[in-house]
């Protein structure tokens, strides 16, 4: 487990992460722009998730989705600007990548603009055979109020 800062907490219990403040960093990041409330809450509520909290409010969150089995897809680590710099998605992705549920696992897998140091730091590298990857994208889902 990597040591946080004092003042901050990692947290797996789900009824400690709060949705609200999660909906408020994904509704304006560059991956979920306007995603729903509704969605946000469902999506948290299947998934494992990690928070970080500071001060009695969450400044970090991320999530796995996964079958518990075979497979696991990273998605939705922030960390908000004010708190960055001090190691806290790394904690967050070590804490989920060390979660007793989520060992022996065939793959992970993610997608990251911009923080693949990050990622890099915990084991992760470029996908072996992309070749064998396909996705169906859905692009502007969530419309954003003008």
């Amino acid at each position: 487990m990597i040591a946080l800062p004092p003042g901050y907490e990692l947290t797996d219990d789900q009824s400690r992460i709060d949705v609200e403040a999660t909906h408020a960093y994904l509704t304006r990041s560059y991956w979920s722009p306007g995603i729903p409330l509704e969605t946000v809450q469902r999506a948290l509520a299947n998934s494992l998730c990690a928070a970080v909290r500071h001060d009695g409010a969450q400044v970090g969150f991320a999530r796995v989705i996964t079958d518990y089995a075979t497979f696991a897809w990273l998605a939705d680590v922030y960390v908000l600007e004010d708190h960055r710099g001090l190691g806290l998605s790394k904690a967050m992705v070590a804490a989920l990548q060390d979660h007793p549920r989520l060992q022996g696992l065939r793959r992970w897998g993610l997608h990251t603009l911009d923080a693949h140091g990050l990622y890099t730091q915990l084991g992760w590298k470029g996908q072996a055979t992309p070749d064998r990857m396909m996705e169906r994208v859905f692009t502007n889902l969530y419309p954003v109020p003008a």
